[in-house]
């Protein structure tokens, strides 16, 4: 009886080590912040690439621009303003903010409209940029009005081929 106890404790003992192990054994998949995760992803598939021009390769230029997404998203300040069909976003901040403002806004809005029915147009202004969407009907109104800046920012599956292209030394534009 003793023994049989005994191997089964040592049993038991045995199994949860080897669960334990098999479990810490795993590695986790997050990256970590959400640009090193980015850099990561673009860095993995370069690699993995054996056709990379490594002499192109600008992995600088992807971290600058990954920093432009996040001072838009983050610390930008958007007002806006409705006129019948027309939404307008003016989105400024501080010195180094609006020049993260401007580039995206500028880049951004030929592809909203290329995404889009909607008519789209950007210009720089003091602090940032404006930007102006007009739409035919009011669906498209509640729609837009519903999404915000920052949601129509993210209009068009361009961001992911977008970060490649800059990373690769290619203009993405």
């Amino acid at each position: 009886m003793k023994l049989g106890f005994l191997s089964a404790a040592m049993l038991f003992v045995a199994s949860n080590a080897m669960a334990q192990h098999a479990h810490m054994s795993q590695t986790p998949r997050e990256t970590g912040q959400s640009q090193f995760a980015a850099i990561a992803e673009i860095v993995t598939l370069l690699r993995d690439d054996p056709d990379t021009d490594w002499a192109q390769v600008d992995i600088k230029a992807l971290r600058d621009h990954l920093i432009d997404m996040d001072n838009v998203t983050t610390i930008a300040s958007v007002e806006r303003t409705v006129d019948g069909m027309n939404v307008r976003f003016m989105v400024t901040g501080d010195q180094v903010v609006a020049e993260s403002i401007k580039r995206m806004v500028l880049a951004h809005s030929p592809m909203l409209q290329g995404s889009s029915d909607w008519t789209v147009s950007a210009r720089e202004v003091e602090g940032g940029a404006s930007m102006l969407v007009q739409v035919g009907s009011d669906e498209e109104l509640e729609q837009v009005l519903g999404l915000g800046f920052f949601g129509l920012m993210t209009i068009g599956a361009h961001h992911q081929r977008h970060h490649f292209m800059i990373a690769m030394g290619r203009s993405p534009h």
